[in-house]
């Protein structure tokens, strides 16, 4: 089996190629680079079932040979990132998705979407399960990603009903693990970055919003059943597990000794007020659900933040 994954040099996509390989596929790896770099996939380097190439599939994707599988990946996905960078985040969610849906036809292959729970937008229920249409601003400064992975999973549809590609999709929900970069402005790399460097954690609003916090191995595992399922739907992949931010931020001060305090901001723009998946669906048609507890992949996670920090404190 060779498989094509966008974005396969960044924090999932990296991961995915392990897991790929490791059930011995041949992957190509496709990254413009803008949000990850290759060092996520160095180790990867010398498996001759292995290769990565720069290419940004917004613009084009050409792959030579055979492909099996085309997994879209590309994307930004942090705050910070799809509002540096709006219309690249709007244009690999669109241009992006043809074009991989595109080559996933041309070749006959499976198609896989990496899609987000943001497609909930600030929900008006919880947990959220799949049927919810959700209720995005599709105005607002989050649309940018929003509209995108929403376009992105209509798009895959269509191909699915139109031209009979065989498409899958998953609802990806908060994700961490090593590999994540520390300044990427999401909230564990966030709180992490401020506490080795000696900075107030910054809490938005008064910290009572809820997230879910899956660890990566536990998503990737079931991103790898759904893939080789017959379930066509969008899927729910998460952590059931509910914290607030405000319970999240204090966790994470407990791996540090004088750890610095909490300071409060005002709350962005339509961020969302709950987030929790249903997996419920997930269970029945994959038999999966997430099997690290909170603690124990924080303690992994912080570890690695540590590492990367004493080797690079300026990164």
């Amino acid at each position: 089996m060779r498989a094509v994954i966008t974005g396969g040099s960044g924090f999932l996509g990296s991961h995915l190629c392990d897991r790929l390989i490791a059930e011995g596929w041949e992957v190509l790896a496709l990254d413009n680079f803008i949000t990850s770099g290759e060092s996520n996939v160095r180790h990867l380097g010398k498996d001759s079932r292995f290769a990565l190439e720069r290419m940004d599939v917004s613009e084009r994707m050409e792959v030579a040979g055979p492909v099996d599988y085309v997994l879209h990946f590309a994307s930004p996905a942090s705050p910070f990132d799809y509002l540096k960078f709006p219309i690249e985040t709007m244009k690999v969610g669109s241009v992006g998705t043809n074009n991989a849906l595109g080559l996933a036809r041309a070749k006959k292959a499976k198609f896989f979407l990496a899609s987000t729970s943001e497609c909930y937008g600030d929900p008006e229920i919880s947990p959220q399960p799949e049927e919810y249409w959700g209720r995005v601003n599709s105005i607002g400064p989050r649309a940018v990603y929003d509209e995108a992975k929403r376009f992105s999973e209509a798009m895959t549809m269509a191909y699915y009903r139109h031209f009979a590609v065989d498409t899958h999709i998953v609802r990806i929900f908060n994700t961490y693990g090593p590999r994540m970069r520390l300044n990427d402005g999401r909230a564990l790399p966030n709180f992490a970055h401020q506490a080795l460097t000696g900075k107030p954690l910054t809490v938005y609003g008064e910290g009572k919003q809820t997230r879910s916090f899956c660890y990566v191995s536990d998503l990737i595992e079931g991103i790898y059943r759904l893939m080789l399922s017959e379930e066509h739907l969008p899927t729910n992949i998460g952590n059931p597990q509910e914290i607030t931010i405000l319970q999240f931020a204090e966790l994470i001060r407990g791996h540090f000794e004088n750890a610095p305090p909490i300071i409060f901001d005002a709350l962005p723009q339509d961020d969302p007020k709950q987030r929790c998946p249903d997996i419920t669906k997930a269970k029945r048609i994959l038999g999966w659900e997430p099997k690290l507890g909170l603690k124990e992949g924080l303690d992994v996670t912080m570890a690695y933040f540590k590492e990367q920090f004493a080797k690079n404190p300026a990164g």
